[in-house]
């Protein structure tokens, strides 16, 4: 099974469309996973004609995608326990460990989380936190980035970095 993760893809304030690379992985997957800001309801809707999809909401979501999501999910994926948070809830903390704090009371093999911008991908113990960055708005990274998680019998998570937005 192969999944694409995004994140904080902000549309349409900093980008109008998806990048190329972007929707050619999507149409190849079998689901869509989208870490939150979003930003309005418009990519949903067109995201959701390009694959299935799950996600959560972001801090600076419309009302729209809020009535859609939630602010984090637990997901069982062919028996893989897959948490998908924003990871802006919560204070004095990183964002890697606001998004381990969501699932605490229900642990996951892999939690994948947004709101930095930042791309991560640690293990922390027996959990995978992944952070796919962004593939609209990069802020202080060199490239624009998303993940591809593959699942077998194992988890396989990674991130694509390209330059291009379109």
């Amino acid at each position: 099974m192969k999944i694409i993760v995004i994140s904080d893809t902000h549309m349409p304030k900093r980008a109008k469309q998806l990048p190329k690379v972007l929707l050619e992985e999507v149409m190849k997957a079998d689901l869509l996973i989208h870490a939150g800001d979003w930003t309005t309801i418009s990519l949903y809707e067109e995201l959701k004609e390009l694959a299935p999809i799950q996600g959560v909401y972001g801090n600076v979501d419309s009302d729209e995608i809020r009535d859609i999501f939630e602010d984090h999910i637990l997901l069982d994926i062919q028996g893989h326990k897959i948490g998908v948070t924003h990871g802006h809830l919560g204070k004095a903390k990183s964002t890697p460990e606001r998004a381990m704090e969501t699932f605490s009371k229900n642990p996951a093999e892999l939690i994948i989380f947004g709101h930095s911008h930042i791309p991560y991908l640690k293990k922390h113990k027996d959990v995978i936190l992944f952070n796919p960055g962004s593939p609209t708005d990069k802020r202080f990274q060199r490239q624009y980035s998303f993940g591809i998680l593959e699942i077998n019998s194992n988890l396989s998570v990674r991130h694509h970095f390209f330059d291009l937005k379109h």
